[in-house]
């Protein structure tokens, strides 16, 4: 199964209304607060050129900065079908 990261911060609006579309999507993902692991804050910097924009979201290999819900179940299940047929 493909994981999903989302890299979030404590008080980033668009950080709850992506958990709160997750959520209602059954999408399983692992939350990560990038105050809290300077390791996390590293990641979204790569990604973000250098900003600490959140939410970021990985998904396999695939990072998405500020992503909207579809970006990232059709990630999801571009993902799970390259899974499938390997």
């Amino acid at each position: 199964m493909t994981e999903v990261v989302m890299y979030w911060r404590p008080g980033c609006p668009f950080c709850v209304r992506l958990e709160r579309e997750l959520v209602d999507a059954s999408v399983a993902y692992v939350k990560v607060n990038i105050w809290e692991h300077p390791e996390a804050a590293q990641i979204v910097r790569h990604f973000a050129k250098g900003n600490e924009t959140v939410p970021t979201v990985t998904v396999g290999e695939l990072a998405f900065v500020n992503p909207s819900i579809d970006t990232v179940l059709s990630a999801v299940h571009t993902m799970e079908k390259t899974e499938r047929s390997s």
